[in-house]
């Protein structure tokens, strides 16, 4: 018999503020997808974060950029869940609801993170509750060792897994290929009057400037 995790579905969630989604976002998502066997990625821009700045240009223009940005990639997703339900966005209320989307005990929600978010993992709100509703994918550079203290990495001792094989709960480490592109490097390029082709999808880069984002001149065309 086929073992249980051969017949499980992955949907991944990659929140973030995306302001503006760039290709280091982009390439990443495609790499889990691909290495963890994911039906999709799902993008879920943020309303309002809790744990950084507010974004710099409106919910609806990330919105816009994100669906510019993966229409050529039927397998990416934009979910404006958190948008839609306004005020603080908090992960754990995003996968209790996504939970009762894909209410379906062989649908495992992946979320997925950077060493940096992971590291600050156990300070997030309910951070408990995202383990009873959700896997986790560490994502990390190859070659880079996962540099990790007190909670986060007890945690990571006794949830790491190689391969997902329940529904919530585990813990795994994906190497992948990270592009040394910011959305607040980008930001401030704009500033400067530097669009960033080829840091972004191109049609991205036109919306920006045909709507003035970040400091850019409009242009009507």
């Amino acid at each position: 018999m086929e073992p249980s995790v051969n017949k499980m579905r992955f949907i991944g969630i990659n929140g973030g503020t995306f302001d503006p989604i760039h290709y280091g976002h982009l390439r990443a998502a495609l790499e889990v997808m691909q290495k963890v066997g994911m039906e999709q990625v799902r993008f879920v821009p943020c309303y309002q974060p809790v744990h950084r700045g507010t974004p710099s240009v409106s919910a609806r223009q990330r919105c816009d950029m994100i669906a510019l940005a993966i229409e050529a990639q039927p397998q990416f997703v934009l979910d404006s869940i958190e948008i839609d339900r306004g005020g603080p966005s908090f992960m754990v209320d995003t996968l209790a609801q996504l939970k009762q989307q894909f209410a379906d005990e062989q649908t495992s929600l992946v979320l997925m993170m950077g060493t940096d978010a992971y590291a600050k993992f156990c300070s997030w709100h309910n951070w408990q509750e995202i383990l009873n509703l959700a896997n986790l994918v560490v994502m990390h550079r190859p070659g880079e060792k996962l540099d990790l203290h007190g909670a986060e990495a007890k945690l990571f001792a006794e949830r790491e897994v190689k391969q997902f094989s329940e529904a919530c709960g585990q813990v795994m480490e994906l190497a992948i290929t990270q592009l040394a592109i910011s959305s607040t490097a980008i930001r401030a390029d704009i500033e400067q009057g530097v669009l960033p082709d080829y840091l972004t999808p191109y049609r991205v880069c036109k919306y920006i400037q045909k709507q003035g984002l970040y400091g850019a001149l409009a242009k009507d065309s």
